[in-house]
């Protein structure tokens, strides 16, 4: 086994690296759409360009043919958290079981039958229309990788199987024939419910096939406001606007142009790199044959997976929040932190000592304080908006998207009358209080990870209250 690069060589790594988005850093990424000018009518305007919008704008056109429908992104269709995430795409939409049984417990079996039921039309909608999103269904690992964690990842298994999942207990040894690292205790593996994309491929694919289908699809247009009318909403930018009878405000983290987001929704910055492709010597020494997605068990957790090109994605661990919610390129090359990571990736895999890094990116997480969507309506249901997936919306949003057309249409459905979606979660307090609230707990987290998970009196207390702080 080969030994650890040293600080310096990890340092050099990363820096090699182009500051850029793999996903969308690709010579097939699709030309750039004309911005909206003049004025418009529409049926319906869906404000934002990611996965949720383009859902919403693809169930909306197939319901209704011929209805008009505009979909207005502030910068590239894509360009927020839908082309930056790690390509993870989960049936579960409460960021897991453990978050939903403590939130809705009541519930859970329907929200989780939602979640399969989604998940299985989100595939069959790729294959449907055509769309490349280079889908594997791998399903998912957990791994411990501190003793406490060993009794805990059991546990976790068992509550699986106790609610009809599928789930496999393995031991050092069963792990690290999985896939080969000197840090694992343990893990589970969930063999259904997780499939891995390629996220700029599924959102070009979107993109290709409601234009297809007759909707309008406006690129650097940034909505500056939404004014009510007594007959309709106008959506208004730079150069142009939309009169519109409905609008479903779909811009997560961004919490643009509906302000009321922000009271629910906070960006968390989190740091991913891509390495260089694997040689089939380099893949021999770590195995992954089943391909799994794999995620840690800590708090301050890693996620990883393959892509086509047997490239690892690697990221997560430092999630960052800045005062004001502060959201911009500037946040996107936070150096420290991905030579953090990157350190933490060759001790998993020492063996890998001279694998390069070809891309180092970071973008804002929409997290709210259940880490699940939050949902809103105005000015007489009219407006709905959706946002708050907490990284794991590339499954997740298109139940999302369909959550909102309910809303804006005045539809009375299952999905509508669910408490996660009635109820919104605790509204997270306002600057200066935020800021500094938001730091001290993720210093407690870092904390109860040193301490063998053990939360700490701030942590039981939020959890006591039904609320937290995660990417």
């Amino acid at each position: 086994m080969s030994a650890s690069p040293d600080m310096a060589s990890i340092e050099a790594a990363v820096r090699d690296a182009t500051p850029a988005v793999y996903w969308s850093d690709r010579t097939f990424a699709p030309d750039v759409g004309d911005p909206l000018t003049g004025r418009h009518d529409a049926d319906l305007v869906i404000v934002g360009g990611g996965f949720t919008g383009l859902w919403a704008a693809l169930h909306a056109i197939e319901e209704q043919p011929g209805r008009s429908i505009h979909v207005v992104e502030a910068e590239r269709i894509g360009h927020g958290a839908s082309s930056r995430n790690g390509g993870f795409c989960e049936a579960s939409l409460t960021h897991g079981l453990l978050n939903g049984l403590s939130h809705w417990p009541n519930e859970i079996a329907a929200l989780t039958r939602m979640g399969d039921e989604n998940l299985t039309e989100l595939l069959a909608d790729i294959e449907r229309h055509g769309i490349d999103a280079a889908v594997e269904k791998t399903g998912t690992m957990n791994v411990a990788t501190e003793p406490w964690q060993v009794e805990d990842i059991a546990e976790y298994a068992e509550t699986l199987r106790e609610h009809g999942e599928e789930a496999t207990l393995l031991d050092a040894a069963a792990t690290r024939a999985e896939l080969n690292s000197p840090t694992y205790l343990a893990g589970v593996v969930e063999p259904h419910g997780t499939a891995i994309i390629d996220p700029a491929k599924l959102v070009w694919g979107l993109r290709a096939t409601i234009e297809k289908l007759g909707v309008t699809v406006h690129e650097h247009s940034r909505v500056s406001a939404i004014d009510a009318g007594q007959n309709s909403l106008t959506v208004r930018t730079a150069r142009g606007s939309i009169d519109a009878n409905r609008v479903l405000v779909a811009t997560n983290a961004w919490a643009e142009p509906e302000k009321q987001i922000r009271n629910y929704v906070i960006p968390i910055y989190d740091h991913v790199l891509m390495t260089e492709p694997l040689t089939p010597e380099q893949m021999a020494t770590i195995g992954w044959g089943a391909r799994q997605g794999l995620s840690d068990w800590a708090n301050q957790f890693h996620y990883y997976r393959l892509t086509e090109d047997d490239r690892i994605l690697w990221g997560g661990y430092d999630a960052n929040y800045y005062k004001g919610n502060g959201m911009g390129p500037e946040f996107e090359q936070r150096i420290d932190s991905h030579i953090t990571i990157a350190g933490h990736f060759f001790e998993t895999f020492p063996q890998l000592a001279g694998l390069g890094f070809s891309h180092r990116w970071a973008g804002p997480i929409g997290t709210t304080s259940k880490f699940t969507a939050a949902f809103g309506t105005k000015h007489d249901d009219r407006l709905a908006w959706v946002a708050g997936y907490t990284g794991l919306g590339v499954g997740a949003s298109r139940w999302g998207a369909r959550v909102g057309l309910d809303l804006v249409d005045g539809r009375r459905t299952e999905r509508t009358q669910l408490a996660m979606v009635r109820r919104k979660p605790m509204p997270f307090p306002p600057e200066p209080l935020r800021n500094a609230v938001i730091q001290f707990t993720r210093g407690q987290i870092a904390k109860a990870d040193s301490n063998e998970g053990k939360p700490g009196p701030w942590l039981t207390l939020l959890d006591k209250f039904g609320v937290g702080f995660d990417s």
